[in-house]
């Protein structure tokens, strides 16, 4: 999460045209306060019953736990581009993050002529 919070303008257009949800099995008031605490510029989404990460296959094998999957979900509902898992501590995974993310951009929200 600091990762996407320190490279948030260039992988994520600094927000223009992109929402960033990170979704996670913790608490409502945990996610809050770390949010609040690490000043994410992204929204946050407690999943305490586990029920979105069962719809995108990101339960891990121990009862409670999620795996690290990331999806980015297009402007038309399907996904995009996924990391399944994603490799937090490889740099070419924000890469081709925020390659598969510009690709969607809108043309005048991707700063390109």
């Amino acid at each position: 999460m600091r990762a996407y919070r320190d490279q948030y303008a260039e992988i994520f257009n600094s927000g223009r045209g992109v929402v960033v949800i990170a979704i996670s099995a913790d608490p409502v008031e945990e996610l809050a306060s770390w949010a609040r605490d690490e000043e994410f510029p992204h929204l946050f989404a407690s999943d305490q019953d586990t029920g979105v990460g069962k719809m995108y296959g990101a339960l891990a094998s121990r009862p409670g736990l999620t795996n690290r999957n990331l999806f980015v979900v297009g402007p038309d509902g399907k996904i995009a581009y996924r990391a399944v898992p994603f490799r937090e501590i490889d740099p070419m995974a924000y890469k081709e993050l925020g390659e598969a993310v510009k690709k969607l951009l809108p043309v005048e929200a991707a700063g390109e002529p």
